[in-house]
């Protein structure tokens, strides 16, 4: 960003240039968002024993800010891991509902985006999609750590990008 301040030399102009930096409130608000997401631990089925890989010290999500919080009042993020059925499906919705905004969802694993091999069952939900908005899917029956690392930089692109843009899109990971 070019700034020109009135009464300045070239050299001082230059000097400012190099050594302030100038952005908007908006954008250190999503820089710190994105930085320190709290997801909400919601583990359905084996999706979650891959979540929980992640968070172990091998990939280690805090070193991304990623923090699990077992209350959905302290949580800003929920990763739906697993087959979501339609028993579950109110449960979900309503823990969604009890998230303050800013909120954001992960769909993680073909179960959670799609129904995965459960597809034809009457008692699974086709896509947790049906029941809260989804930012981010990862694919993959079970989605490795560093898929879910790999979409959680996407989520954090995400909401940097939404500061700019004030527009809200689907990021398939």
């Amino acid at each position: 960003m070019d700034v020109r301040i009135e009464g300045l030399t070239p050299d001082e102009q230059r000097e400012v240039g190099q050594n302030v930096l100038l952005t908007t409130l908006e954008q250190i608000k999503a820089w710190a968002r994105s930085n320190s997401l709290w997801p909400l631990t919601f583990g359905l089925a084996c999706c979650a024993i891959e979540m929980m890989a992640a968070g172990a010290p091998r990939y280690d999500l805090d070193r991304f800010g990623v923090i699990f919080r077992a209350s959905p009042r302290q949580a800003d993020l929920m990763i739906v891991a697993g087959t979501v059925t339609k028993k579950m499906a109110p449960i979900l919705r309503r823990l969604y509902d009890q998230m303050p905004e800013p909120k954001w969802v992960i769909a993680m694993g073909s179960c959670a985006t799609a129904g995965g091999p459960y597809v034809r069952s009457y008692s699974v939900v086709k896509g947790v999609d049906q029941i809260v908005p989804v930012d981010v899917y990862i694919p993959g029956c079970p989605p490795t750590p560093a898929a879910l690392i790999y979409g959680i930089q996407k989520l954090q692109e995400k909401i940097c990008a939404q500061a700019k843009t004030g527009k809200k899109k689907v990021t398939r990971s």
